[in-house]
């Protein structure tokens, strides 16, 4: 077995997005052959209405997936389909814009005013991305929960883990999406499949990541064998830690427990022509796409 090193931390940059939602993207809009297949994800959290709930109004989409994870708050969608819900706490939904999709997505508060979740973008390849749209949305009794003896907790929201696996199924990228909460004190061991990439995303307490003994913040350099591992007293909060290549993952929990996404994927290796919601393999179809928006050809009928 070998423990995968941390190639970087960083912290969620803060920014605006849709018509004024206050949020922290945590990676995206970089060389998006880093998180290969995934492309971006972005952090929302806030307790102040007024700092979301103009919501993301209607948008295109086409040659992604993505996956809204909530965890309090609600968030209603509506698309060009016709279909229409409300993803609660706990609840998950996966949208395929595949040829392409028009939606909006609204956030609303829970009783304390406060609204939190995750989107993550994953790249679809070339023989997928003009496959006809579709969601899954999964309610949060769905999704499997497995408990340790050690008291870590795992929510299996796609991809097979500890013997289980999650409801979304059918992903081109075939991820593996875990919500992990580590108890204070706790080191832990936690498997991925070493062909993929992989990273983790700290939003709740302070962790060390690989075999790291002070739990007081997150592994900034790799470890070396035999050395003294480097550490930075900081909140584990809004930081992104990438991993090398290895078969496992080890955190250290700090003195407050940490709750951490750890998300995996199989790359796709295939050039990426990107601009805001649309991302095509070259300019060219880039270019198409644009021009479907702008002749009112963007949705495409079902095959």
């Amino acid at each position: 077995m070998s423990i995968r090193p941390v190639l970087e931390t960083r912290a969620a940059q803060p920014t605006m997005e849709g018509a004024g939602v206050h949020l922290h993207r945590v990676f995206g809009f970089r060389d998006p052959e880093e998180l290969d297949p995934f492309l971006m994800m972005d952090h929302f959290r806030n307790d102040d209405p007024r700092l979301y709930q103009k919501g993301f109004p209607w948008h295109p989409h086409r040659g992604i997936e993505t996956i809204t994870y909530i965890i309090s708050g609600a968030v209603e969608h509506q698309d060009s389909l016709g279909n229409t819900g409300n993803l609660g706490a706990g609840d998950v939904q996966w949208m395929t814009a595949g040829s392409g999709i028009l939606h909006q997505e609204m956030p609303t508060p829970d009783p304390q005013g406060v609204n939190h979740g995750f989107q993550l973008w994953a790249n679809l390849p070339g023989a997928l991305k003009m496959t006809d749209p579709r969601y899954q949305d999964v309610e949060a009794r769905e999704i499997p929960e497995i408990t340790d003896d050690d008291g870590t907790h795992v929510r299996v929201i796609t991809g097979k883990f500890w013997g289980r696996s999650g409801p979304v199924d059918g992903i081109a990228a075939d991820p593996v999406f875990l919500d992990v909460t580590v108890p204070p004190g706790v080191r832990k061991t936690l498997p991925i499949d070493t062909y993929r990439r992989a990273f983790a995303y700290v939003f709740e307490g302070d962790a060390a990541f690989a075999d790291a003994s002070a739990p007081t913040g997150v592994l900034l350099e790799k470890e070396v064998a035999g050395e003294e591992v480097n550490i930075r007293d900081m909140s584990g909060d809004r930081t992104l830690i990438r991993f090398g290549t290895g078969d496992e993952v080890t955190v250290q929990a700090g003195e407050r427990g940490v709750r951490f996404l750890l998300i995996s994927g199989t790359p796709i290796q295939e050039p990426v022509a990107w601009h805001g919601p649309i991302v095509m393999n070259t300019r060219a179809e880039l270019e198409k796409a644009f021009s479907d928006l702008r002749n009112g050809t963007f949705i495409k009928p079902a095959h």
